[in-house]
């Protein structure tokens, strides 16, 4: 019974923050947290670098994702050690990985493309869970379950993704096709479901020139699905089905990746597919295969309790606030917009 509430406990948390990110965010006060001075210009104005809440909401998806993952591992008993050190290579691989991949495929300096990262972490994440289960059962005599650990790392990032949703609702980007261009069906089915992203420097304004133009909604769409999916990967892993959880949170998440884009209208590169539909095409038949290849020995049944344990570990607490802290620094700050900041005294206030 006790799984069955964690997953009631986690929908009755998620989903009213998610309905309140798709009815605030595209709004223009919900792109740009804070602008911080950093040069004084000729006139007296301060030259601004902008921190936005796509940082802040990727930040509080990672953290998220992180959490998840711990509370899942440690219920089948993985050392937090082992878990800290498979989460932070994957980590360390697949952040800058967001850059990079976008920059090769989009051309793009200042982009991300959780995409490209998810891709990467995919082909990794095996052989990595594999080395380090190897150096654990040769130093320690502990034997790390592969496919339980694979099916945390893959249901955590569903739930990572699907929150993470809100960064693109913020900054306007991953936007739909607006109504006016789609067809009869979705103009329909959408009719009273949209999203308007409201300020010039959103990426739907200044890249899609959609700005106050009603448009499908995916993000909120996907970030529905991807939530749905991580919470019923959970369950099967809470039940010790992990071959399950992995393929379900894998094959929803990649499935619908690669079917989203008829709906988007964000550029994703050239060609009639896009990479990224081809990467998430690849890394499902990939893990499939990767699946029935290892060699297991299974886990002890999941105990959600010890699990939740690592949640009020002191250094657990620390590592997710450093996590937030780098993740909002690198994902927040704007390269992409300016400001100009005017510091001044309030007379009537002396």
């Amino acid at each position: 019974m006790q799984n069955e509430i964690v997953i009631v406990v986690m929908a009755i948390l998620l989903f009213p923050y998610l309905t309140w990110g798709f009815k605030n965010l595209p709004a223009e006060n919900w792109q740009i947290m804070a602008a911080i001075p950093v040069r004084k210009k000729d006139d007296g104005l301060w030259e601004g670098i902008n921190f936005t809440y796509y940082g802040f909401f990727t930040a509080n998806a990672y953290v998220f994702s992180v959490a998840v993952y711990f509370v899942l591992s440690g219920s089948v008993h993985s050392p937090f050690l082992v878990s800290f050190s498979v989460c932070a290579v994957i980590l360390a691989v697949c952040v800058p990985a967001s850059k990079i991949v976008a920059r090769i495929v989009e051309g793009k300096q200042a982009t991300f493309t959780v995409g490209g990262a998810t891709f990467i972490g995919i082909i990794i994440a095996p052989f990595l869970v594999a080395l380090v289960g190897f150096a654990t059962d040769y130093f320690s005599g502990y034997h790390l379950p592969v496919i339980a650990t694979l099916s945390a790392i893959t249901v955590s990032y569903a739930l990572g993704e699907g929150t993470g949703r809100l960064a693109c609702v913020s900054f306007g980007c991953c936007y739909g096709k607006s109504l006016k261009d789609s067809s009869r069906i979705l103009k329909k089915l959408f009719n009273a479901r949209y999203f308007i992203f409201s300020g010039k420097t959103k990426k739907a304004s200044y890249e899609g020139k959609v700005e106050d133009v009603p448009v499908i909604p995916i993000q909120a769409i996907t970030s529905i699905i991807y939530v749905l999916s991580g919470l019923v990967g959970v369950y099967l892993f809470l039940k010790g089905f992990y071959v399950s959880s992995f393929l379900e949170s894998l094959i929803v998440t990649q499935g619908w990746r690669i079917a989203s884009e008829v709906f988007r209208a964000d550029y994703r590169g050239r060609g009639i597919f896009s990479a990224y539909q081809i990467m998430s095409a690849l890394s499902i038949p990939y893990s499939i295969a990767i699946i029935a290849v290892i060699h297991d020995t299974g886990s002890a049944p999941p105990d959600i309790f010890s699990g939740l344990a690592v949640l009020w570990s002191p250094l657990f607490i620390v590592i997710l606030q450093f996590l937030w802290a780098f993740i909002f620094i690198f994902t927040g700050k704007s390269m992409v917009t300016g400001s100009t900041v005017n510091i001044h005294v309030i007379k009537d206030r002396i």
